[in-house]
């Protein structure tokens, strides 16, 4: 199979300033996804989508086969990602000048992973044959169970309630909490209809504690506590 890579990395952050540049245990963050995307083994090229010259310079120092101009209008705070990852792929072939049969997307701010996760997810796809796969962990809260609306009136109510409701929350259907750690699509379905759902879309399931998406301040430090807790043994 020839797979490639996508790794978009917008230049503004709110929640964490400059987050995908700034330095979580000795290194630009971003350059965590780069190490694990190389030693996950699986990639004939990396691309690394931005809209900012200094997350594109750090990419090519750090290993990135092809450093791809995000379009202004995809790197917009409303933007979606999904059209970024596309045209990130699009550009990806013209460079190779040959199409790829699969587009895995890592997200920047999920440095957890490990690479067995990324080839995990990538076998599921290919052993399987689905459209795509996306990763999640176990969701600790449940809305059979334990996570709660407001009404229009605020009146709170159960998010998904049951005919019989469930008494225990190891009762209720299984639910996971996506992590947008990892996006895995077959080339011809991601190109044809760019979705994240589609109706055979699998689940590869990642523990928790490679599940943190940095949005925040804390999760900034809790990642970078449980990265250096890693590289100690």
């Amino acid at each position: 199979m020839s797979r490639v890579c996508t790794i978009c990395a917008r230049g503004g952050s709110k929640g964490v300033k400059n987050k995908n540049i700034r330095e979580l245990a000795g290194k630009p963050l971003i350059v965590h996804t780069l190490e694990q995307a190389r030693s996950s083994g699986l990639f004939e090229l990396i691309a690394v989508s931005s809209d900012s010259k200094e997350i594109l310079d750090i990419a090519r120092k750090h290993g990135a086969d092809l450093m791809v101009d995000r379009p202004p209008e995809m790197a917009t705070d409303s933007a979606a990602k999904l059209p970024a990852i596309l045209h990130c792929a699009k550009e990806a072939e013209k460079f190779k000048g040959a199409r790829f049969e699969v587009v895995v997307d890592l997200d920047a701010t999920s440095p957890l992973r490990l690479a067995e996760d990324i080839r995990g997810a990538v076998e599921l796809l290919e052993t399987r044959r689905a459209s795509n796969v996306i990763t999640a962990a176990p969701a600790r809260r449940s809305p059979y169970f334990n996570l709660v609306e407001l009404g229009e009136n605020g009146v709170v109510r159960l998010s998904k309630p049951l005919m019989t409701p469930v008494t225990r929350r190891q009762d209720s259907p299984q639910c996971f909490d996506m992590n947008a750690s990892i996006y895995v699509w077959q080339r011809d379905a991601l190109f044809t209809h760019p979705t994240v759902f589609g109706s055979d879309t699998l689940l590869f399931v990642m523990p928790e504690e490679r599940s943190i998406d940095i949005d925040s301040e804390w999760e900034f430090e809790m990642v970078e506590f449980l990265v250096k807790k890693r590289a100690a043994g």
